[in-house]
């Protein structure tokens, strides 16, 4: 006879979850990766895995069971299919023994222990249904990356960034636990879509299975009342790919009935640096024009190391007696910018408000303290509270120095979210000779486009203006979200935007378009 979890079970599952959830503080179980999976999105997925399964017994398996959310949504779905057999890990004693407790006759065998330290079976299991722990990188001991990192390279001979979060190890080494055109879906979080130490897993699900469909949630749509994770189903066969396959991508709503939804074909996902320009698009830029990482070279604002020091109004100046010459005009936040143009007062300062000011001195303190005896006072009441023992200032030569950054014409907003329709990032026009800290992007003119501005100052106007035409999608596309909709954009991510609307705008009026090229390469 079938597996099949009563109401009654499922009920007492809930209240196990929220008395085990009690016994730790929301900072240890971010630590662990503990995020337990809502029941209704857990049958949504169940439900989805038995429109797919072929007509075969099932054999289930969650390799981070928890109270067994995932078994219990399988046993609700397959109630009409025979599950031959289920399998569970924890390494958690408390969740392994309440899990086992609660499904004892059920079908359900929990293994107490770490997924990452089993042998796997040698019948395999043909679903895989889980959410498995969100661990950091940085809650990893290196020990423990050198440890999983080596099991990837035996069994998959694939290498894995080390700043990888505990989950893809997971999905990695769960290939040899599934039998050949096993099902599997993850409940995984959506960065691996877009971010560096995602390729490893991006190469995976388009060379050593069949990626069928990735779901992704909308970013202010969070799954996890206790986690502001942005998530993504990733549901694939264990299979080689077939010639010519596509992959279903989905955004927004269940992944029973989607917003938004394309086919994108298995060679573009190969080709794409970024998957969550997918469904949006299904085609990848031309990688042979050139882009705005070839005409700016774009850095992220100063980092201080403690803003609310080294930053600092005109009365702070007065009161510390702060000699001009160690203080350097600095934005304000871009909440403080009324408008996209930055002018200049006639000192150079930008005509904002609040106008701020940034510390930078080489001075010895043993000349300021003879010198100018209030501004040593008011270094020793950043000693007081340890900024020249954090790791940016200590770091420094003289502590109270500044990494050098001038004034960039052009900035971009480093992350936002959309509020009342508008975008989260602004491109901003600086005619000041004000320099920025790490809230923004700073975009310097070079090669071509620098002497042609250089030459023909009026062209500022045009290249501000041809950033603004920057659409809302491109810079989406090539930047990454967070949980609760936060929006950011790298450096190394504004630089893939295409350059075609500055180049054109400069082009018009100066003939150095057929040059660019050429000039750039």
């Amino acid at each position: 006879m079938g597996i099949i979890a009563s109401h009654s079970i499922e009920d007492r599952r809930q209240q196990e979850q929220i008395r085990l959830d009690s016994l730790k503080t929301a900072s240890e179980r971010n630590k662990c990766g503990q995020f337990a999976t809502p029941a209704a999105l857990a049958l949504s997925l169940a439900r989805y895995a038995h429109a797919l399964m072929e007509d075969s017994p099932v054999r289930f398996l969650d390799p981070a069971i928890g109270t067994g959310s995932f078994f219990s949504a399988a046993s609700q779905a397959f109630e009409q299919k025979y599950i031959a057999g289920a399998t569970g890990i924890e390494i958690d004693p408390l969740f392994a023994n309440t899990a086992a407790a609660l499904w004892e006759g059920q079908g359900l065998h929990v293994i107490h222990g770490d997924f990452t330290k089993q042998h796997p079976p040698e019948k395999g299991y043909n679903l895989v249904l889980t959410n498995p722990p969100y661990v950091r990188h940085h809650h990893l001991p290196a020990a423990e990356k050198d440890r999983l990192k080596g099991q990837l390279a035996r069994s998959l001979h694939l290498d894995i960034s080390g700043l990888a979060g505990l989950y893809c190890y997971f999905l990695l080494l769960c290939h040899d636990w599934m039998e050949e055109r096993g099902l599997a879906i993850w409940l995984i979080p959506s960065e691996f879509m877009d971010v560096n130490y995602g390729v490893t897993l991006r190469r995976y699900l388009t060379e050593h299975v069949t990626l069928l469909h990735i779901h992704r949630f909308c970013p202010t749509d969070v799954q996890f009342t206790d986690a502001l994770v942005s998530s993504a189903i990733v549901v694939f066969r264990k299979a080689p790919p077939p010639a010519g396959h596509s992959v279903r991508f989905s955004f927004a709503g269940p992944i029973e009935n989607p917003q938004t939804e394309a086919q994108a074909p298995l060679e573009t996902l190969r080709r794409s640096r970024k998957w969550t320009q997918f469904p949006a698009t299904t085609t990848v830029r031309d990688t042979s024009e050139l882009n705005l990482g070839d005409i700016f070279a774009i850095k992220r604002g100063l980092a201080t190391g403690s803003n609310s020091f080294f930053i600092l109004t005109e009365e702070d100046i007065e009161r510390w007696h702060i000699p001009r010459q160690f203080m350097k005009a600095i934005l304000p936040g871009p909440r403080h910018l009324t408008g996209d143009i930055i002018n200049a007062l006639p000192n150079g300062a930008p005509d904002v408000s609040p106008r701020l000011y940034l510390l930078d001195c080489n001075e010895p303190e043993e000349r300021i303290e003879a010198t100018w005896p209030r501004f040593h006072e008011y270094l020793q009441t950043g000693k007081a509270q340890k900024i020249h023992q954090a790791y940016l200032a200590s770091h420094r030569a003289v502590w109270y120095s500044q990494e050098q950054r001038p004034s960039a014409p052009f900035l971009c907003t480093y992350f936002g979210r959309f509020r009342n329709g508008k975008h989260p990032f602004r491109f901003l026009w600086n005619r000041s000779e004000a320099t920025a800290h790490n809230v923004y992007l700073m975009l310097y003119p070079r090669g071509p486009l620098r002497e042609a501005l250089k030459q023909h100052p009026e062209l500022h106007v045009r290249v501000f203006e041809a950033l603004q035409r920057t659409t809302p999608a491109q810079l989406l596309s090539e930047g990454r979200v967070y949980g609760g909709g936060l929006h950011k954009v790298e450096p190394k991510e504004l630089a893939q935007i295409s350059a075609r609307l500055v180049l054109d705008s400069v082009g018009t009026h100066v003939r150095i378009d057929e040059q660019l090229p050429m000039l750039f390469t």
